[in-house]
């Protein structure tokens, strides 16, 4: 099974379809059919509407966000698309005609990747050859490299890679080792990564949410450990040596996916942000 924080977000991304007036900002309900949950799960007290409604148009903000850049990217010639810690993403079954162009790489641990795959194929949706899985044991010390590699990864050519909802669990140190690691891609690769800001520089309105949040991450034994004002997390990439390193804030993503938009649903500004770096 995913874990908890994947299901939660792939359950948010339906509330998306199902609470929000049209038009919607990402259309999935893939994680939903994966997941199969309980018929009562809308009434969990981390699916209530008016709870959820910030933090689910962070998370389909995030996602179309990065499924524009790999769309751009592709248009442009790149053919390899790393997702890490992938989870219950499903860009390769909403998105066939973009992503069988290309090679995907899902990285994930073994035994949430085992139970993915088997449930796509329960329910028809398959394991095409373009979708590569591989599975990095990360608490035995696993090289998510090393796997690429032996996924038929070209380390010649540039790709894509993408980490959302992941930094927050890593301490600088492995935040600084996974931009070291992704800058040495070939030359004209994209690192895009979601980051959350100090939670004093967080919209009053979500502070409490993302406070629970922290608390929940830290009773589970998965704490949230990094936290990075902007200028921060760009300098750290440019360190790392990607040539080009940018912030990509809520008000970004609400100008380009929520403009014309009468509900008033819009991402909050100083939760989860994003880092696109370029080699």
């Amino acid at each position: 099974m995913p874990d908890s924080t994947a299901a939660r977000v792939a359950l948010w991304r339906a509330l998306h379809l199902e609470l929000d007036a049209p038009a919607h900002v990402l259309e999935d309900e893939i994680g939903l059919r994966l997941l199969a949950p309980d018929k009562d799960w809308r009434s969990r007290a981390d699916m209530d509407p008016q709870f959820t409604r910030p933090f689910r148009a962070s998370i389909v903000a995030r996602a179309r966000f990065i499924e524009d850049l790999v769309v751009e990217q592709a248009g442009r010639g790149l053919e390899q698309y790393v997702i890490l810690g992938a989870g219950l993403d499903s860009f390769a079954q909403r998105r066939p005609e973009l992503a069988s162009g290309l090679k995907v790489f899902e990285i994930d641990p073994p035994g949430p990747q085992a139970w993915k795959r088997q449930r796509l194929v329960e329910l028809g949706l398959g394991v095409p050859e373009w979708l590569r899985f591989v599975p990095v044991d990360f608490e035995a010390g696993g090289s998510w490299r090393h796997g690429l590699a032996a996924a038929g990864f070209d380390a010649g050519k540039p790709a894509i890679v993408v980490s959302t909802g992941v930094s927050m669990y890593l301490g600088k140190e492995a935040n600084a080792a996974t931009l070291r690691e992704v800058s040495s891609f070939a030359p004209g690769s994209t690192f895009a990564m979601t980051f959350l800001l100090p939670l004093d520089m967080a919209d009053p309105e979500v502070r409490p949410g993302l406070e629970m949040a922290a608390k929940g991450a830290r009773a589970s034994g998965t704490p949230f450990i990094s936290f990075f004002p902007p200028p921060d997390i760009v300098a750290l990439a440019r360190e790392a040596g990607f040539k080009e390193a940018r912030h990509v804030c809520a008000d970004d993503l609400a100008r380009r996916y929520f403009a014309n938009r009468t509900d008033g649903l819009r991402p909050p500004a100083g939760g989860e942000e994003l880092l696109v770096a370029s080699t």
